[in-house]
């Protein structure tokens, strides 16, 4: 397989930063486990499709695939177009839910090995005769979610695909769905959780475990939608030069950019997405975007000057956060990779000991012709106990409102204290503010835009008779390709294929806990 792979250089930056490769979904859960994972599953999966799929600006994901092997391989949805597409994606997690939760079959080895040749299969012939040369992503990405023991599954696909062309999977990842819920922070990307010990295992296959809970599978969806590419850094930090031998020489730390929280003004249904009040313009193109321009032109960071952690006032600061790490770039090689990750460290460390931020200054890209330079952009770079630091712009003189702050008088009235403290003592006392305890009610807004206007939306599929192995559906997509065979069974194997066919001729309608320190 191949993971080092570089976009075409006919692509925008938006496109490079915000379109992620073609995502195919396996999901490996037999009988009897089926029972104690598909509610779970099945909400993860629509939280996760109504943000994506309401997002605006260009898609951050591009074609999903899913398939379902239990017993034997099945399609449950060929590869669609994500973005404006919730309706049919419902469509498919309804169908994930009606799929029979009790009883128990014998699974076959071999049904793995073909879900993954059938959706690589249809991947290629989706390439080839739906959009033609102009498709801007050649690689897929496979992600097998089981229920058996992950390292099991993981020497069962190296078995079964070793003769298999894999030239066009970017990544195959092996997710182990376990019985309990994973104790792990909501900053800890999922990529990081399953890195501590064996990330990867044999040839190129990832293997990861997540908890059976709601968030931790919808923590991992949301992954999807960050920027992987590793084509090329990000960042440059530039700290100021030191002199070795008559020789002055800046230090250059070459980093990722990652964002932290999705910009509430590219969804709607929120404050921020109605009134345009957090521009996204003023939040990612001036940072994000730029930071995805071609390698002779890095975006750059040059620090300016140190700060007393104590010293910064958090009205000074705007817009959106974002995380920066030091950089996976595949291009660097694995000294300059290292040297690279040291000094990331001694930096994060040493501000830290010190009790200091830094203040950065964006340096433009080379203006086009006959385009003016504009204005620079600052930026305070907050350390955490983390190996991250936190990126914040920061207002300037031009931007600066006058405030008047008078001075807190030593005590208040005695009255007025005790009532006020009275009423601050009713109040439950949480050490730190974790966002994964708080819920707006998005998912739901979001998911009901969506069926409203479309008047097929499936409002009550808890209440349907689940359905039974070989039972046809009338609602089932067309696939792109011909399934490929499935090794008889030991029973019931001949209904489930004419089942399974006749569905196939049917069309579905169209259609954190707190890391930074800060201060008030």
């Amino acid at each position: 397989m191949h993971h080092r792979r570089s976009l075409g250089s006919g692509f925008s930056a938006a496109t490079k930063i915000n379109q992620q490769p073609p995502r195919l979904l396996i999901v490996h859960i037999p009988l009897p486990s089926w029972a104690d994972i598909c509610s779970n599953l099945c909400e993860a999966l629509q939280n996760f499709f109504s943000l994506a799929c309401s997002l605006m600006g260009p898609s951050r994901m591009s074609l999903f695939s899913l398939y379902m092997v239990q017993n034997q391989h099945e399609c449950i949805l060929p590869f669609v177009q994500v973005k404006e597409n919730f309706v049919r994606l419902q469509a498919c997690i309804s169908e994930l839910r009606m799929l029979q939760r009790e009883g128990y079959f014998r699974p076959q080895s071999i049904s793995l090995k073909l879900a993954v040749e059938d959706g690589l299969q249809q991947f290629k012939q989706y390439s080839r005769h739906v959009t033609g040369a102009t498709l801007p992503y050649t690689f897929l990405e496979i992600t097998v979610l089981t229920s058996h023991p992950g390292k099991e599954v993981v020497k069962q696909l190296e078995e079964g695909l070793k003769d298999i062309d894999l030239g066009r999977v970017r990544r195959l990842q092996v997710v182990e769905v376990t019985k309990g819920i994973l104790e792990q922070m909501d900053s800890e990307s999922p990529d990081e959780a399953g890195s501590d010990e064996n990330p990867i295992l044999g040839t190129d296959i990832d293997l990861q475990t997540i908890g059976n809970d709601v968030i931790d599978m919808e923590i991992f969806f949301k992954a999807w939608l960050h920027n992987s590419e590793t084509d090329q850094e990000h960042i440059h930090l530039l700290l100021p030069a030191q002199t070795f031998s008559n020789i002055s020489r800046a230090v250059c730390l070459k980093c990722d950019l990652q964002e932290r929280l999705l910009s509430p003004s590219l969804l709607p249904g929120t404050a921020d997405g109605t009134l345009r009040m957090d521009d996204p313009k003023g939040d990612i193109s001036t940072l994000y975007q730029m930071a995805s321009q071609s390698s002779s032109s890095h975006y750059k960071l040059q620090v300016i000057k140190a700060l007393k952690s104590s010293g910064l006032c958090e009205s000074l600061t705007y817009g959106l956060p974002f995380i920066l790490r030091p950089t996976s770039c595949w291009q660097l090689d694995w000294d300059e990779l290292e040297t690279n990750q040291q000094h990331f460290h001694a930096l994060c460390h040493s501000l830290l000991k010190r009790e200091w931020l830094l203040l950065a200054k964006g340096e433009p890209l080379s203006p086009g012709h006959g385009q003016r330079v504009p204005a620079s952009t600052f930026y305070v770079i907050v350390p955490s106990c983390s190996l991250t630091l936190l990126v914040k712009a920061i207002a300037t003189r031009e931007l600066l409102l006058p405030n008047v702050f008078p001075l807190l008088p030593e005590a208040p009235p005695e009255d007025s204290l005790k009532i006020v403290e009275s009423t601050l003592d009713r109040l439950e006392l949480e050490p730190t503010y974790n966002p994964l305890h708080v819920k707006s009610h998005l998912y739901s807004y979001l998911s009901n835009a969506f069926a409203k206007p479309q008047g097929r939306f499936y409002t009550g599929w808890e209440t349907r008779t689940p359905r039974k192995a070989g039972q046809s559906q009338t609602n089932r997509v067309r696939a792109t390709v011909v399934p490929l065979p499935v090794t008889p069974g030991p029973c019931g194997t001949s209904k489930m294929r004419a089942a399974r066919n006749a569905s196939l001729e049917t069309r579905l309608p169209s259609q954190p806990e707190e890391e930074y320190s800060s201060q008030p």
